[in-house]
């Protein structure tokens, strides 16, 4: 069942590839039953992983789904792995969850914008970017999909970036992620030094 556990972030990405890349082609509907089902399908995945946690055992009581080794070294490796236990499960559940009632909130509002299907994909690109973030295993991919959180959100608040005011807005949400990278960055040094992990 551990080998399954990759397709929680999958759904997300694979509708932002969708809409992202051939998004203006399909009509409306189709763009936002994309969203729409591409992280409900991530949300029933992450509900099936979270009702078969109490039947882990007690030494093991979570998923982890090792998919790709980028780095190996004799003192050091950098893996692509996903762990899903009981908090990350309560973060997935919220994450999906919201972000569908989200999305359906979405197509009414949206509804006539010219830029629908991109504001699909950056929506599905963000539930993606937080669903790393929270099932990460390692420091490292925690962090990529902090970067891409913080991404997400200079694409989304200057979504509409031909008026002044949301582009400027989105360059300041850019800034101010900056510098929480540098806070985080030596919070992740510090862990790496004092525990040696």
């Amino acid at each position: 069942m551990n080998h399954y556990l990759w397709l929680i972030p999958f759904f997300p990405l694979a509708g932002f590839l969708l809409n992202g890349l051939i998004g203006t082609r399909f009509p409306r509907k189709l763009v936002a039953g994309i969203g729409v089902a591409s992280v409900a399908a991530a949300f029933f995945t992450a509900l099936y992983f979270t009702l078969h946690l109490s039947g882990l055992p007690e030494d093991k009581p979570y998923f982890l789904n090792y998919i790709y080794t980028w780095i190996e070294t004799r003192h050091f490796a950098a893996t692509v792995a996903l762990k899903f236990d009981a908090l990350s499960a309560v973060m997935v559940l919220i994450i999906t969850g919201v972000g569908s009632l989200i999305h359906i909130y979405s197509i009414g509002y949206m509804h006539g914008d010219p830029g629908y299907s991109r504001y699909f994909a950056y929506l599905n690109l963000f539930t993606f970017a937080m669903l790393i973030l929270v099932l990460a295993d390692n420091f490292l991919l925690l962090f990529l999909g902090w970067e891409g959180v913080g991404l997400c959100s200079y694409l989304l608040i200057g979504f509409w970036y031909e008026k002044t005011e949301y582009a400027n807005a989105g360059m300041k949400a850019f800034i101010v992620n900056r510098i929480g990278d540098f806070g985080f960055l030596i919070a992740m040094f510090l862990v790496v030094m004092a525990f040696s992990t």
